[in-house]
């Protein structure tokens, strides 16, 4: 996985107007090894607990928009004070865990830094964050619309039953509708069905069968 080792101060360039100086502290008072990585499709962030004299470790994709980034840096920031009071005698994200993230998210939203549309989806998500933003349905939604435009590109629920789309590594799915909260998927090359989050974001296939 190719990680960016910059200044700390760099971090500025990835976060909304105005927040490196809140966000700051909390990387200085808990000594954190901060590295920013290429787009990883399955987790936005990572926090690895302090071990052996190693810091507390994580990392935040660098493709994210602003606004992503700042509440994916939150949520990690929540794992590591969660370990500090509880070390492994809670569950990754239980109540305990879901107190602080919130804390964090009422922090930052008072300091405005979110516009009203992200504010709104978060306040909803205080009620019981989720354990990964992916998971959030509702705030993916919100978000993309701070990504930079892809032509092509569209949410799995925006496809219609027998359209064709593209993920990773040049592999093609047929959309076969709609299973429950997912979408269910045909993959051309090996006929096999897979399930798919209605935010995951893929690119249409212009052509078909």
């Amino acid at each position: 996985m190719s990680k960016k080792e910059s200044p700390l101060g760099s971090l500025a360039d990835f976060l909304p107007k105005g927040a490196f100086p809140l966000v700051e502290p909390f990387l200085v008072q808990y000594k954190v090894h901060l590295t920013i990585t290429r787009n990883r499709a399955s987790v936005l962030g990572d926090y690895r607990n302090a071990v052996a004299g190693k810091a507390h470790r994580i990392s935040v994709n660098g493709n994210l928009n602003p606004y992503a980034f700042l509440i994916t840096l939150l949520h990690e920031l929540a794992h590591l004070i969660t370990f500090i009071k509880f070390g492994h005698r809670v569950s990754a994200h239980g109540r305990e865990w879901q107190m602080e993230f919130a804390l964090l998210l009422k922090q930052f939203l008072q300091s405005g830094f979110f516009p009203q549309d992200i504010g709104q989806q978060l306040q909803k998500s205080l009620k019981s964050p989720a354990a990964s933003s992916c998971a959030d349905t509702g705030l993916m939604r919100v978000l993309r619309n701070y990504d930079p435009v892809k032509d092509g590109h569209c949410l799995v629920e925006e496809l219609q039953p027998g359209e064709l789309f593209e993920i990773t590594k040049g592999r093609v799915f047929r959309m076969e509708g709609q299973q429950r909260k997912r979408f269910k998927a045909l993959e051309l090359s090996t006929k096999r069905l897979y399930l798919f989050s209605p935010v995951y974001e893929v690119k249409k296939v212009l052509f078909s069968e």
